[in-house]
């Protein structure tokens, strides 16, 4: 089984076409998890129209690793799945995703297995990813200095998954899943709108960066 956690970034409208998409192209089992916090209500009313799990976040904000930390912790807590991808709100997924990147645990036993975002090609030659499917195991070890969260929480948004691919690489934790194809539909590679949640990233890639920069040094 396969749990997705999708944090909610103010994109109602997103809610019944990703799902859709999701099981259109899953076939092993799997449950949508929505991670929200109070003040999302346009987004959450758009998640339980689409019958998937809603799972309220404390705060109020729109940050991605605080989400997806809090589903991990919930996902772990409340099923025995063994699998958990750290997935979003703009992607589009392809069939036989799932058994791509499930092929290639079972392959190298590699807990941290990146899809194929079909975009950044920084990701599309292996070297990165920006969704990963995560063994269940993987949250024991967490960040390089918390255990417990697979994201440090300290990027509003942008470098939070190249952290958590340099700590799965320099624990060789990491493989790619190249035909495992989960598509990121970024304004960037012109396969979306542009909206507040990206001008919001870009205007904090400097300060993000900073934060990279120095806890580099915690995994090299």
């Amino acid at each position: 089984m396969i749990d997705i956690l999708i944090p909610v970034l103010g994109r109602p409208q997103n809610a019944k076409p990703l799902v859709e998409s999701i099981h259109a192209a899953t076939t092993v089992g799997h449950t949508c998890i929505f991670l929200a916090t109070p003040g999302d209500t346009e987004q959450i009313e758009a998640c339980k129209r689409t019958n998937a799990v809603t799972h309220l976040v404390a705060g109020d904000d729109f940050q991605y690793a605080r989400k997806i930390n809090a589903g991990a912790v919930f996902d772990y807590r409340n099923t025995p799945h063994e699998f958990m991808l750290l997935a979003a709100d703009d992607l589009r997924f392809k069939p036989g995703w799932d058994v791509a990147a499930i092929r290639v645990w079972e392959e190298t036993g590699k807990p941290v297995i990146g899809t194929n975002d079909l975009g950044n090609a920084t990701v599309m030659k292996g070297l990165h990813a920006t969704h990963s499917l995560v063994h269940r195991s993987y949250l024991e070890q967490g960040t390089i200095d918390e255990v417990g969260k697979l994201l440090h929480e300290g990027y509003h948004h942008n470098f939070c998954d190249t952290e958590f691919i340099d700590t799965a690489k320099h624990r060789d934790a990491f493989v790619f899943a190249a035909d495992s194809h989960v598509e990121h539909l970024h304004p960037f590679w012109r396969k979306g709108p542009d909206d507040m949640i990206y001008r919001r990233g870009r205007k904090t890639f400097p300060r993000d960066r900073q934060t990279y920069l120095k806890r580099r040094s915690l995994w090299r």
